[in-house]
């Protein structure tokens, strides 16, 4: 074993070998084979193993998208182009093998569009592997909705196996990521929420705009309050990571006592940050085991709890943000 390899644990390694076994010798997908569906808690190695697997595809027939930054292009694709079919093409191009990094479902607005996605995915017999936090029958958990979602998730089931990949420790507690500049360029501060500065606009197109407490050149500070407080989604951040590269967000309250909406606004932010590797640091009102606790309508705060447990926590006092 080479100095400073990977070394997988048991669930992680059965993972890798059902992963392996969608390969040819050649790193093509083999011929109608059925894609994997991974699933298990935050922090077990799901995008570890998925990206080894990955590496070792043929790179002329590939893709691999953060399913945020995909979404956020087929929407745009798909009002441009008029369909989803030639949106997929268009994203995908002659891509026979498909990994989604976080595949989730919670909005039926979304769901609808999924379904259209996947349909388009299955049809054109491209390999599709997915990571995801829920099992496919836990896609779309809303109970009001959940049930339109029933035959996507059938579909799902009838091309992909599951495997689920689910250890008893969390990774990312461990460090594994310390050198990376979502976790070696930033911090989580436990501050009070207090009240922010004058502010700047930030843009985020087509007309919108967002309050942002400071910008330095590629360094932005926004407050809680305005960035999750208002209507923006995983579209608007990833158009601001493209602008600003270091990131600041002050006045993150105890998430159980803010509307849900705004808790999974943060969630989804966290995420674009974390799959771009940027720097970021958080001031938030307490540690983040209590940050994220009781939030039990957004199991999504999981996986930003798990993410968060990444940054080195220091006294606010020796941060520079801007």
């Amino acid at each position: 074993m080479e100095p400073g390899a990977v070394v997988l644990d048991s669930a992680q390694s059965a993972a890798a070998r059902r992963l392996a076994a969608v390969l040819d010798r050649h790193g093509r997908p083999r011929k109608r084979h059925r894609g994997v569906y991974l699933h298990g808690r935050p922090g077990r190695g799901k995008t570890m193993v998925m990206d080894r697997f990955f590496a070792t595809a043929d790179p002329r027939r590939r893709r691999r998208f953060h399913f945020h930054g995909f979404f956020a292009e087929l929407h745009a694709a798909t009002h441009a182009l008029g369909s989803v079919e030639r949106a997929v093409e268009r994203l995908l191009g002659d891509a026979e093998l498909v990994c989604f990094d976080e595949f989730h479902v919670n909005d039926i607005g979304d769901a609808m569009l999924v379904a259209r996605l996947l349909d388009t995915l299955f049809a054109q017999r491209r390999v599709l592997v997915v990571t995801s936090n829920y099992p496919p029958r836990a896609l779309l958990p809303n109970p009001l909705f959940h049930d339109r979602f029933v035959p996507s998730i059938e579909r799902i089931l009838a091309h992909l196996d599951v495997v689920e990949l689910d250890g008893p420790l969390d990774y990312r507690t461990r460090g594994a990521r310390r050198g990376s500049g979502f976790v070696a360029g930033g911090y989580l501060v436990e501050t009070p929420v207090e009240a922010s500065g004058p502010g700047v606009v930030a843009d985020l197109g087509a007309g919108r705009t967002v309050r942002a407490e400071a910008v330095d050149g590629e360094a932005v500070v926004f407050d809680f309050a305005h960035l999750c407080g208002t209507p923006t989604g995983a579209a608007d951040y990833l158009r601001l990571t493209r602008r600003f590269r270091r990131w600041t967000l002050r006045g993150v309250p105890i998430l159980r006592a803010v509307p849900p909406d705004r808790a999974m606004r943060l969630v989804n932010l966290i995420d674009v940050l974390y799959d771009a590797d940027l720097p970021c640091t958080i001031e938030a009102a307490a540690p983040v085991a209590e940050l994220t606790a009781g939030v039990a309508a957004i199991p999504e705060v999981a996986r930003t709890a798990s993410r968060l447990s990444e940054l080195p926590q220091i006294e606010a006092r020796t941060v520079r943000t801007v």
